[in-house]
């Protein structure tokens, strides 16, 4: 997150006597902003502000008490100061970018969400990391297909790229999109080889596909050794040959794929089991 610059607003006008002591207060809290005691510097800007009567100050105090609310875990102040400064067009960005940081911290995901895409509309910056955060904040408020978006974008910009397209395909994952789940880990392999998270949840995929390859042989060659315990058939004959064949032609379909998640994770142990069991098979 870019450092927060906090402007130390201070009163333009002091014309009555009777708003020293709000003066004061504005003054102090300053004081307790910079020392960084967020809490006090709340309370002071508050009580300053609801008594402040007719006298003017500069509209950037705003921003500084919402930030000081936001960092002593007061929404509601939060959002009521970064409001007044949002509408005084001071510090837009950031004003929505602590206003979604505040709902993420109380859960209203939903809430995040369009507060950080109102920031990343505000930034004249483009920061980058606006996008992944929003991201982040719909994944866990199970706003599934905004994520995606998000967090697509935030590959496409290179921002976190290696996690961002993690979570991207945890989420296509949640969706039950089970093909794009597995390109989008593919493609994330190829641009992030180097990523134990991708690599291990492709080789995943890989040692699930190649365990159901392996299934089908294990059932093609239990089913004909049925028919040869019930004397149907013997192993010297055409047709049991024959279905040790089928059997063995699974069992090297699912090498193959078993050697794609050990070629991407070389220490999957139950890729090499499989690819043993296989090769057992194979080799007898």
């Amino acid at each position: 997150m870019k450092r927060v610059f906090i402007v130390m607003a201070a009163l333009l006008l002091s014309v009555f006597s009777f708003a020293q002591d709000a003066a004061e207060k504005i003054n102090q809290a300053n004081e307790a902003l910079k020392a960084e005691d967020y809490a006090k510097a709340f309370t002071l800007y508050d009580e300053a502000m609801k008594n402040i009567g007719d006298v003017q100050v500069e509209p950037a105090i705003n921003f500084n008490i919402g930030f000081a609310a936001y960092k002593s875990d007061n929404l509601q102040g939060t959002i009521e100061y970064l409001d007044k400064a949002i509408e005084a067009g001071v510090n837009v960005s950031k004003s929505y970018e602590y206003k979604a940081l505040a709902y993420g911290d109380k859960k209203d995901f939903k809430s995040a969400v369009e507060n950080y895409e109102k920031a990343i509309a505000a930034d004249e910056e483009k920061d980058p990391s606006l996008v992944f955060n929003a991201a982040i904040a719909a994944y866990r408020g199970e706003l599934l297909d905004k994520a995606v978006e998000l967090f697509s974008k935030s590959v496409e910009s290179g921002y976190r790229g290696e996690t961002a397209l993690f979570y991207k395909a945890m989420t296509l994952r949640k969706q039950n999109k089970d093909d794009e789940y597995k390109a989008t880990l593919e493609k994330g392999v190829a641009k992030f080889p180097g990523d134990d998270k991708i690599s291990s949840a492709l080789a995943n995929i890989y040692v699930s596909e190649g365990n159901d390859i392996y299934k089908k042989g294990v059932a093609i060659l239990t089913a004909a050794n049925g028919k040869v315990s019930s004397g149907a058939i013997t192993t010297a004959d055409d047709a049991y040959t024959a279905e040790v064949e089928k059997a063995k032609t699974e069992f090297k379909s699912a090498v193959e794929v078993l050697e794609k998640a050990k070629a991407i994770d070389a220490g999957n142990k139950n890729a090499q089991k499989l690819i043993d069991a296989c090769n057992a098979v194979l080799e007898s």
